[in-house]
């Protein structure tokens, strides 16, 4: 079972970054949900696309769009 270390890390094992093609060097992405993490591969031009159609909302400026993320 993997251990926390001193500085925090955490080694995956062998068989898990295996089966999701993870290789030292790449990126990865962590995301919480409630008390468990999930490690998501980062890939180059993953998102492409992903915001095809989305209109702006012209009723929202930028800076209530960040209000209470940045504070």
């Amino acid at each position: 079972m993997p251990r926390v270390s001193a500085k925090r890390q955490i080694t995956l094992p062998a068989s898990g970054c295996d089966e999701l093609d993870i290789h030292p060097g790449d990126e990865v992405e962590i995301l919480r949900h409630g008390n468990q993490f999930n490690i998501i591969k980062k890939k180059a031009g993953a998102a492409a696309g992903m915001l095809k159609g989305t209109k702006a909302n012209s009723a929202v400026s930028d800076k209530q769009s960040r209000q209470g993320h940045f504070e």
